[in-house]
């Protein structure tokens, strides 16, 4: 246990971090000051449902070996999850994008496996907490997060406090009605706007107008070489986004939004959803980027858990810097979308 930062309330209790997403699977171990000691990911088990407890539990556990930690010595574990879980059955809705997860009481079976108390929340409002403790949200008391990649959804924070809703699906803007017809079944499954701006629509667009198939970095680096496909491709995804972001904004009146996931948190989205949104809003918000990428989960996990263990959160740490792990392992994952998005 040398050399470990000392937490506020003692030197050998950690907490654990996962940020599930339908491609990838982060987690860390921290302890109570908030300094990572072991962080992997890699990639999501497809089977989902038990397979992914099965996964978290194991990885977690491997990391407590990495990271010379007691598992006794874990306190609790915050888990977030791409879809709704519901804060008093523990099952998770709306959640297309890992298998089987739908009726599977999974909090009471990772409490199961990991023998502690264990927090789930949206993905994405997980992102959202991470960058109001270390990202582009510590300067703001109301902001949204916006997560684009395989889908879309949205973490709200409001006078510095998370948002979820009565069955945990504040934010659940993959459902707005816009982009697509949202009275088409075809369209209910993920949402009308999801259909519109999801990875998967983008390089769809592109394919249509260019006749040539391509992977969402592909689109992204042929705008960069001048293709006006792509150029075009890309500025219709931010005016999708924008769309999302006015009617947000009209409901919450933020002071910022904060774009995210594999998608969203591509610079080259920035000003045209800038632009797309002056013309849509009179009040437009500060439009920004994640500053924690596709570790904002992760980080926001982290800072859940510890406040579930009882530190303060006015009381975490305001660095400089992101917390790095101790110990390190090279990226096990296949997939691109490294923020999901839900």
């Amino acid at each position: 246990m040398a050399g470990h930062p000392r937490s506020p309330a003692g030197p050998t209790e950690y907490v654990a971090a996962v940020d599930l997403g339908g491609t990838k699977l982060r987690a860390a171990l921290a302890d109570l000051a908030g300094h990572i000691v072991a962080e992997d990911v890699l990639a999501t088990d497809p089977r989902g449902g038990t397979a992914v407890a099965a996964q978290i539990d194991a990885l977690l556990r491997e990391l407590a070996v990495r990271g010379g930690v007691d598992w006794s010595d874990v306190r609790v574990s915050a888990i977030g999850l791409p879809g709704a879980p519901h804060p008093a059955t523990g099952t998770v809705e709306l959640s297309p994008n890992v298998s089987e997860l739908g009726g599977l009481d999974i909090r009471a079976e990772l409490v199961h496996r990991l023998g502690h108390p264990v927090v789930l929340d949206n993905d994405v409002n997980m992102a959202a907490a991470g960058e109001r403790w270390l990202g582009s949200g510590r300067t703001h008391r109301h902001f949204v997060f916006v997560a684009v990649g395989t889908g879309i959804g949205m973490g709200i924070v409001l006078d510095g406090e998370l948002v979820r809703g009565a069955r945990g699906a504040a934010g659940e803007i993959s459902y707005l009605p816009l982009g697509t017809d949202p009275f088409d079944p075809a369209n209910q499954i993920r949402g009308a706007l999801e259909e519109a701006v999801a990875g998967a629509a983008l390089a769809r667009r592109y394919r249509t107008a260019s006749g040539e198939p391509a992977s969402v970095p592909d689109v992204f680096d042929r705008a960069a070489a001048g293709d006006q496909d792509a150029r075009v491709a890309i500025d219709e995804e931010a005016r999708f986004i924008a769309l999302g972001v006015a009617a947000v904004t009209a409901v919450l009146d933020p002071e910022a939004v904060i774009l995210g996931g594999g998608i969203g948190s591509r610079i080259e989205l920035v000003e045209p959803v800038r632009r797309w949104v002056a013309a849509l809003s009179a009040n437009a918000p500060v439009i920004k980027t994640s500053r924690l990428g596709d570790r904002a989960g992760l980080l926001g996990a982290v800072a859940v858990a510890r406040q579930e263990a009882g530190i303060d959160p006015d009381l975490l740490p305001q660095l400089d810097s992101v917390p790095r792990p101790v110990a390190t392992e090279p990226d096990r994952s296949t997939s691109f979308e490294s923020a999901e998005g839900r």
